[in-house]
Formats: C-alpha cells, structure tokens, sequence
C-alpha cells in the first residue's frame, strides 16, 4: 500500500507542476501572440511588383517649303504658317514626343529665299512646328548642303535659340558626338538620322558632321551607344525611291539591319508618298517598328492625275516600358495613323487636313480616296488603327 501511495502522489505532484507550467506560459502569451503558420506562408510570397511606364511617340514625314508655300505665308516682314497646321495641331499635340522631317533647311530670308532644286527657307516654319506640337525635327536628307554650310549653321541657331532638338545634321564633331534624348513618363528616349545622300553635293572636306550619311558602321555604333543612355531608340531614316508607293529591297534590307542593332522605332521618309508600315523582327527577337516611308506633310509637289504626293500622315505608336528585379523589358505596339492631305487652290491657301474630314469639295472622291489609302497603309500590319475621331475636329467643305 505504501508503495502504490508514492506513486499516486508522484503523479499528482507531476499533474500539478504541469497545470502550473502551462498557466505561466499562457500568462507570457498574452502579451507575445503566436505567429500564425498563414502569416509565415505570406509574408514568404510577398514579391514586388513591376513598375510600368507608357508613353507615345509620333512622326511625320517631309516638311518641304516650295516657293508657293511661303510666298503664301508671307506677311509683311515676316511668314506666318500657323493656320496651315491649325488643322492638325491636335493631333500633334495628342502624341508625348513627336519628330518631324524638315527637309528645307531653314537659313533664313538673310541668306536668300530659295525653292527646288536647291532650298533655302524662313526661320518661321521652326516656329509654327513647335507652336503645333512638334518636339524634335530631323534634318538629314538630300537637300541639307543645298545652300552650303552657312544655311545649315544659320539653321541650327535658330533651331538652338527656340530650344528645338535637332538630328541628322551638327555644327562640330562635339554637336554630332551629343545623342539627343527626351524623358517622357519614365521613359527616356534616343533620336538619330541619316540620308542616303545629297543630290550629289559634296560633304566639305573635313566637316562629315555636317550631315550624317547612310553608313552601317556608324549606325550600329550609334544605337550601341544610344541603348546605354536610353530605354528606347528612334531612328529617322531618309532613303527610298522618290514616289514609289512601295518599299525597295534596298530600304527592307537596311531597317532589317537597324533592326538586329537594337532600335525600336524607325520612321522612314524620301519617297514623298506613303508607304505601309510593318513590324520587323530583329535577331534578337524583339520587335521594331518602321514606316517605310510617312509622305509629304507640307508641300507644294502635284504630278497630273496624281494625288499622292498630297497624302501624308501623323503616325503613332505606344511604348511600354515594364521594370521587373531590376531589369527593364520595351516593347513598341498598338500604331495608328492620320492620313492627311494637302489642299490648295491655284498654289495658295495652304492647309494640312485630315483625310477623314474632307468632302468632295476639297478632294473629288474623298471617302473613296481615304478608305484606299488606309488600305494601302493596312498592307503589312492589317490591325493598324486610324486616328478618325471626329470629337477633334469639322469636316472641311
């Protein structure tokens, strides 16, 4: 009996060391709430988001003052070209950076006026496209030694004085060497241009700065380092056949080119009709966009029986730009596109107008005209969009 009354005891000492135990732990546990399993499993998946940033960029094609043109705008001592663009200047405007093809180089009326073959324009024009919503203008094309080396610089200080980025042609070695970039939205972006020559005008000896030519090395140099300073780059390319409505194997080769150097947008003018846009796929396998050829915007060019040299067009495209672990991924899609025409009556009264808003009055079978043309445009990319929102603007009788 002694022995079975020990052994009772031992337990009911060790049940009552027990029950203590356990009270002066819930007591601490009051204070120290457990850590549930669920917050532990959360707290472990718990990853950061990506940062995503968008922007759009538009391009027009050739801005090429004919006497006509700015004998139109001329008033008084000066030229005023605002109301020619007044019917595109939304549109302009709509796009976060938007570059332009100004083909005359503009000298000034100092240095003397001048149209084809060799053109020479007012000051005035680079005003009216940054009033209209232009951002940065190229100036690499056949005509940019038209009138010497004195247009050109004449050019570059009133393009400097406005504060109007300019590619394709500089001042010195420095000027040239200086990748233009603009930041929109958290997207910084490159600019460069080239020409497949100048109307058989030689580039001064020594001064190759004075305009970029098409050179392969030199591009491939140039996006290489573009892509260090930018997300994204843009390359303006004049090249093609003039009034061929197509692109040549010739201008398929090059962008194909530009393509695996690592651009993402390239805009194409020269042939002064459009030509359709396309999506070419790099090496690499990322996607750069190209229109082959944007028309003229503002000119005075009209062959019998045709109206294509009338037809140009604000092309746009969207640029996403997803951050991720400290890598960054672009890519170029959704493009739309305004077709525009130039209408005149006797080489005056000049204005850009979408082609969406005309009637017959202003050009003979204008619906007709305008569904061909977006057709045409459509070859390549079938899903390209048209920026035909009435809300921005009247029809024009």
């Amino acid at each position: 009996m002694k022995s079975i009354s020990t052994y009772s005891f031992l337990i009911i000492l060790t049940t009552l060391l027990a029950f203590t135990g356990c009270t002066e732990l819930q007591e601490k546990a009051k204070d120290h709430p457990p850590v549930v399993d669920d917050e532990i499993i959360e707290q472990r998946e718990v990853k950061p988001e990506p940062v995503v940033s968008n922007a759009t960029v538009a391009g027009v094609g050739d801005v090429l003052l004919h006497g006509s043109i700015y004998r139109d705008a001329e008033n008084g001592d000066t030229y005023h070209f605002d109301d020619m663009f007044a019917a595109v200047k939304p549109y302009l405007e709509k796009a976060d950076i938007t570059i332009a093809n100004q083909e005359s180089m503009i000298g000034g009326k100092e240095l003397g006026l001048s149209t084809y073959p060799q053109f020479n324009s007012p000051f005035e024009i680079g005003d009216t496209l940054q009033r209209s919503g232009v951002d940065i203008v190229s100036i690499a094309n056949n005509h940019t030694l038209d009138r010497g080396e004195k247009a050109i610089m004449n050019a570059l200080n009133h393009w400097d004085e406005i504060g109007m980025p300019y590619v394709g042609a500089y001042r010195n070695e420095d000027d040239r060497a200086t990748i233009r970039t603009l930041e929109r939205n958290g997207i910084s972006f490159s600019f460069l241009a080239y020409t497949y020559g100048t109307n058989g005008i030689p580039v001064p000896k020594g001064k190759p700065y004075l305009v970029n030519l098409i050179d392969k090395e030199k591009i491939e140099a140039d996006i290489h380092e573009a892509k260090e300073l930018s997300d994204v780059v843009v390359v303006s390319l004049h090249f093609g056949n003039e009034y061929e409505r197509m692109p040549n194997e010739n201008q398929k080769e090059l962008t194909q080119f530009i393509a695996n150097a690592g651009a993402h947008i390239i805009f194409g003018h020269h042939p002064h009709v459009l030509q359709p846009v396309d999506f070419v796929q790099s090496k690499e396998g990322h996607e750069t966009f190209v229109a082959y050829s944007l028309g003229n915007f503002l000119a005075a060019q009209e062959a019998k029986h045709d109206h294509y040299r009338r037809i140009g067009g604000i092309l746009q495209v969207e640029v996403e730009k997803v951050e991720f672990d400290g890598e960054a991924t672009v890519r170029v899609h959704s493009p739309s596109f305004l077709p525009t025409y130039i209408h005149f009556q006797n080489w005056k009264n000049y204005r850009i107008l979408p082609m969406h808003s005309l009637t017959n009055n202003k050009l003979s079978n204008a619906a007709q005209r305008y569904e061909e043309t977006k057709q045409h445009m459509q070859q390549f990319i079938p899903y390209l969009q048209f920026m035909d929102d009435d809300t921005l603007q009247t029809r024009f009788e």
